[in-house]
């Protein structure tokens, strides 16, 4: 199986150990590269020299076995490094989730560490970044997609391929390592392209081909640092049928708003006069004066050249409470009992910021020098033996867990992500009423904006391992907006056995940084 980004340095290769199930390798060089994809060169960190990173892509079972290697010379840039595989369970793979100090030391230059996991029950749009400081601002991130051979919802469309992935990103004209105490995007870029206001060169946009009479599957991946988009495509309906991996059931819309970390599967009809239009992804700030944060869907047979489409003047614009999983994928329907606090363990974060510092229940997430994992390893079980213990919650095994979350904490939305698990949302923001019935289920959820939200979740503690949940605006995470969940901490030993080559990890970085 060859990626998109063959071209590019990154190479997929695959081999059957079944008729259903195979392992898919590659090799991922992390670099540092001089890009412009605005039109503005800058120094980058990236994953096979390229902005985005190459698409990964296997089916449903397939093992995963990706070696990364730490190629990194720019000491004006983070050095070491390490990569999280967006929406992943990880499920007795805990130490392959590629959190820098909650479950691996970081990777450091001239090494490599192979991430070796499976996807035994799991298809859909995920994506893969840095999980080291704000590196992935610098350009370490990209897609990756997991196809279900026997999709229940095949017979919606015709095409899905590599063609219709595409990613929504931020981009700054500054290192993450040198950025302002408030930073905000300089450009949007739909598939690695895009024009920034005052540019003296402006680039191609990205051109998404399409056929009269066909019905696409576009992947939506918003893979930025901070920007939330509302995502659409003049002249054109489209039809959800997926939320981060997690099939929906059909809704129609034209605008989407998609937050970062989030992903959305959209069936297109192509079904208007082969022209082109424009794509849009309108961020949270910005414009799309001068073909800024757009795109162009262009028919066989269309002249090239820029559309001169509109956008809808009345938007039927996605709302979250009419999302509904399909039935495949939504039993039960939802876990506990159908009250507010109806849980085994319910859990209020309140965040706050202080000076620019982000308070989930008074406490401030600071990475431990110890990843969490290899604590529990070592045979801290409590929360209170594992560090930082403030930041810490230990749950016990096959319980329900409900997380309330007020809205209202400053730089909001902010899209809050749980790693190795999916959640129902019960409640979502901008809504009062609870769905004990068919909620969305979905592993980044909006807080809302106002501090009448009450954005409230549940999910099953059915993973052992310590698992992060965080802001995705990822200046927010590194301002302390995050906290663990340690999870059945008895059976992580047996349940997540780490390989030699992970334990060798601490002892190589601590020789790095003091060195």
């Amino acid at each position: 199986m060859i990626s998109s980004g063959t071209s590019l340095a990154l190479f997929l290769t695959s081999f059957s150990t079944s008729a259903l199930a195979a392992v898919v390798s590659a090799d991922i060089h992390i670099t540092n590269a001089v890009l412009a994809p605005d039109g503005f060169s800058r120094d980058t960190v990236v994953a096979g020299g390229v902005f985005p990173a190459p698409l990964i892509k296997g089916n449903m079972g397939d093992e995963f076995q990706l070696n990364v290697f730490d190629d990194l010379t720019d000491s004006d840039m983070d050095l070491a490094t390490s990569i999280h595989w967006h929406g992943f369970f990880q499920k007795t793979t805990n130490y392959a989730d590629g959190v820098s100090f909650v479950t691996q030391c970081p990777l450091i230059p001239g090494n490599s560490y192979l991430y070796d996991f499976s996807v035994p029950d799991q298809a859909g749009t995920y994506w893969y970044h840095s999980h080291f400081k704000n590196q992935y601002c610098d350009g370490l991130r990209g897609p990756f997609v997991v196809y279900d051979p026997n999709d229940p919802q095949a017979s919606l469309y015709d095409v899905d391929d590599d063609s219709t992935v595409i990613t929504l990103a931020d981009w700054y004209h500054y290192l993450s390592t040198n950025a302002p105490s408030i930073p905000q995007p300089t450009s949007g870029l739909i598939n690695g392209v895009g024009r920034y206001s005052g540019a003296t060169t402006n680039p191609d946009l990205a051109v998404v081909g399409v056929t009269a009479g066909k019905r696409y599957r576009f992947r939506v991946i918003n893979i930025a640092c901070d920007s939330y988009f509302v995502f659409s495509i003049d002249g054109h309906q489209l039809t959800i049928i997926e939320a981060d991996g997690v099939s929906t059931q059909p809704l129609v819309v034209d605008t989407l708003q998609i937050l970062a970390g989030q992903r959305y599967s959209v069936v297109l009809n192509a079904n208007q006069s082969p022209d082109n239009y424009w794509i849009r992804s309108i961020p949270a700030r910005g414009s799309t004066t001068g073909g800024l944060n757009s795109a162009i869907l262009r028919y066989d047979g269309a002249n090239v050249t820029d559309p001169t489409t509109s956008a809808p003047t009345s938007p039927l614009a996605l709302v979250e409470t009419n999302l509904h999983c399909s039935n495949s994928d939504c039993l039960p329907l939802q876990p506990g009992d159908p009250t507010p606090g109806g849980a085994d363990i319910n859990i209020n974060l309140a965040v706050t910021n202080v000076n620019g510092t982000f308070y989930v229940n008074n406490q401030t997430f600071t990475p431990p020098s110890v990843p969490v994992l290899l604590q529990i390893l070592s045979g801290a079980s409590n929360a209170s033996d594992l560090l930082p213990s403030s930041s810490i919650y230990s749950l016990q095994p096959n319980k329900v867990v409900e997380l309330t979350i007020p809205g209202g904490a400053p730089g909001g939305p902010h899209p809050l992500h749980l790693h190795g698990h999916t959640f129902y949302v019960v409640r979502s923001a901008g809504n009062a009423t609870y769905n004990w019935d068919n909620p969305i289920i979905r592993d980044v959820v909006s807080t809302g904006t106002t501090t009448s939200d009450q954005t409230t979740i549940r999910f099953v503690t059915d993973n052992p391992g310590p698992w992060f949940l965080h802001c995705h605006i990822d200046w927010h995470l590194n301002e302390g907006f995050a906290v663990v969940f340690a999870e059945d901490t008895g059976d992580v030993t047996t349940a997540d056995p780490a390989p030699d080559a992970w334990k060798a990890l601490c002892p190589a970085y601590d020789s790095f940084i003091s060195s």
